[in-house]
Order: structure tokens, then C-alpha cells, then sequence
């Protein structure tokens, strides 16, 4: 297995802190340029609609995905959601509620949200989840083992998780609220992508801050320096308080700007969230006004 240091010393970890807030100055100052109807039937397209919470019941998700198979018949002439995200036991619930081609089911696995549990149960919830029907799967980082400095364990537990994935996407979360500085955003992210996640995503959502413009724009350009590295395009997905349709077109410039137009599509760029949904809807519904 690779000495994920010796990787590290390919990239350089620093970040210039006035160099991102003057990047995105700029480019927050054309988000508002992409308040057109082609972006919110976008955004709509990129969500991962979650329902993570204790009162999760089978009733609950199989309402939720009747909606989810009502809206093409309400609104035609707009694009689904990405995904349903949902706890592993519920997994087989989506999956056999779920009527809509191509939406795809999640499952937050590997003791989500805290992830501190033995390594056996994270492979079994794993193996269990794709088993049931996910072909997507979101994990969290060891958090503990980063900031503790252990990037060699790091490494190795989501290269395990990746190949026990296989041919499902691994979306790998940072938690960013919980790293001590912008350099540990990057090198999380560096660490996540060498070890072979299909994406890297900011948040669990339980933590705050979650999703912030600064995480993200030092995620999506580790990003893109991993592309111009390695040729592997990997997908970017904000999570956690998102809610207006502003924040979210916030994270469409960023990764517009800096990673370019063959990333806004739901293969590599996603926004986990809930309410969401509905404010794009709404936003949607007064353009045709």
C-alpha cells in the first residue's frame, strides 16, 4: 500500500487565506448572474434529498419517494433529483419505492454521522447497503485519526472502504467543521481522492459550520489539481444548511469558475439538502409565472 506522505509531498498542503477571499469576492459577485430558469431546473437536478434524522420511520421514506414519483407528473418540463439519501436500513425501502429512472438511492453508511465505530461494522453496513439496492454511498472520514495526524490510517480505511464500494460511488465526507484550518481542508481532501473517492462532500449536516464558500472553494480547486494530476475527474458535493437557492448558486459559481461547465451535472457535482428542494420548485414556478 502507498505511504500517503510520500503522495503528500506531490501536492503542495499551504493555502493562501487572502488569496481565497479575494477569489471569492469575485466570484460570488457574479452569482447572482445565475439566477436564470436553466440554473434552477439545474440545481433541482443536483439535489440529493436527505432524510438522516432519529424519527426516520418505513412510512416516512416510502411518503417521501411518492413525492419524489409524483413530481414528473406535476412538472414535466422539469428534471427529477439526484438521489434520496437515507440511513442503511432504509435502503431496500427506496429502492423498491422508488418508481423514477435514474434517481439514485443513498445510503449514509459507516456509522453515519460520527463514523466512530469498529472497522467490521462500517464493512458490513457497507456491504449490507449495496446489497440492498444503493449504488451510492456516503462515509465520513476518520475525523479523530486526521487531526490526530494518523494520514496513513486515513488512507488505508477509505481505500478498504472504496474496494468493498466497487462499482457504487463513494462519496467520502471531510467534516469540514471540524478541521483546524484550510490546510487541513486540502490535504483531507488529497487524502480522500488518492484513496479513491468518486466524490468528496463538506458536511454531515450534524456538525456546524457545515457547507461554507470557503471549504468548498479549496475543495473544488484540490479538485481540480487532482484532475490536471491524475485525468480522474472527482465530484463535489456542499452538504449541511444549505436552504436558499442563493447559498446554492454560491457553490454553482464556484465549481462553474474554477472546474468549468462539465462539472454541472449530477455525475460529479451534488448539493445534499432537504428544503431545498422545495425553495428551487418555488423559484421554478415563478419563472413560468
Amino acid at each position: 500500500m502507498s505511504n500517503i506522505f510520500q503522495i503528500l509531498k506531490q501536492y503542495s498542503t499551504s493555502v493562501n487565506a487572502d488569496e481565497v477571499t479575494e477569489s471569492l469576492k469575485d466570484i460570488l459577485a457574479q452569482s447572482h448572474d445565475l439566477f436564470t430558469f436553466e440554473n434552477l431546473k439545474l440545481l433541482y437536478s443536483i439535489i440529493d434529498l436527505t432524510s438522516l434524522s432519529i424519527s426516520d420511520n418505513e412510512g416516512k421514506i416510502k411518503a417521501i419517494c411518492s413525492r419524489i414519483n409524483e413530481f414528473g407528473h406535476l412538472y414535466p418540463d422539469y428534471p427529477n433529483v439526484a438521489g434520496l439519501c437515507v440511513f442503511p436500513p432504509y435502503v431496500g425501502c427506496a429502492v423498491h419505492n422508488i418508481k423514477v429512472p435514474g434517481v439514485r438511492i443513498v445510503s449514509a453508511s459507516g456509522n453515519f454521522p460520527m463514523g466512530q465505530t469498529f472497522f467490521g461494522i462500517k464493512e458490513q453496513e457497507l456491504k449490507m447497503s449495496i446489497s440492498a439496492g444503493a449504488r451510492e454511498i456516503d462515509v465520513i472520514m476518520p475525523v479523530g485519526g486526521f487531526l490526530e495526524g494518523n494520514f496513513n490510517a486515513v488512507f488505508s480505511e477509505i481505500l478498504k472502504l472504496k474496494n468493498i464500494a466497487g462499482r457504487s460511488k463513494l462519496k467520502v465526507i471531510l467534516e469540514t467543521g471540524a478541521l483546524k484550518n484550510p490546510e487541513s481542508i486540502k490535504t483531507a481532501s488529497i487524502i480522500a481522492m488518492e484513496a479513491g473517492a468518486d466524490f468528496i462532500k463538506t458536511s454531515t449536516g450534524k456538525l456546524e459550520p457545515a457547507a461554507t464558500n470557503e471549504a468548498v472553494y479549496i475543495m473544488v480547486k484540490t479538485i481540480r489539481e487532482y484532475y490536471l494530476k491524475t485525468g480522474i475527474k472527482v465530484g463535489i458535493k456542499p452538504a449541511g444548511g444549505i436552504t436558499t437557492v442563493d447559498k446554492a448558486l454560491n457553490y454553482v459559481a464556484i465549481v462553474k469558475q474554477i472546474l468549468g461547465d462539465s462539472w454541472l451535472t449530477p455525475e460529479y457535482f451534488r448539493i445534499g439538502a432537504s428544503s431545498l428542494a422545495n425553495n428551487v420548485l418555488e423559484g421554478l414556478i415563478k419563472f413560468k409565472v
